[in-house]
């Protein structure tokens, strides 16, 4: 993907019609790449989940990006799912600051410094007052 571009979602619907296209039509996956504008080995993985899971391979079951973003994306979460992802949050906080890392900077300055001078970068935001 070149930058600036946005992402392309398939729906479960074009993920069968092509899926099927291929394995019913025996039309090549090189043929659909280029008729559908999708890479190959996406068709590809497409087509061996099908074989292996069915139907039920196209459909939807959540980003599986970042189970903490949903902190800030979902605010309709549950408020038992929400702790949840907060204690995840807090007990991986832990195992850092156990480790040694401080935290310097906020944002997307911040930074995980170890006693040894080195840095590491993190998304997760410590709180500079814990410290």
């Amino acid at each position: 993907m070149k930058k600036g571009q946005t992402r392309r979602v398939w729906t479960p619907e074009q993920k069968a019609e092509i899926v099927h296209k291929h394995l019913n039509n025996h039309i090549s996956v090189r043929t659909l790449e280029k008729e559908y504008r999708a890479d190959r080995s996406m068709i590809c993985k497409w087509v061996k989940k099908y074989i292996a899971e069915g139907e039920s391979s196209f459909v939807h079951k959540g980003h599986p990006g970042n189970p903490f973003a949903a902190l800030h994306v979902s605010k309709n979460l549950p408020e038992v799912e929400r702790l949840r992802l907060m204690v995840a949050k807090l007990e991986i906080e832990n195992e850092r600051l156990k480790k040694g890392y401080l935290v310097k900077g906020v944002g997307a300055t911040k930074e995980f410094v170890t006693g040894r001078g080195k840095n590491l970068k993190s998304s997760i935001h410590l709180d500079p007052d814990i410290l």
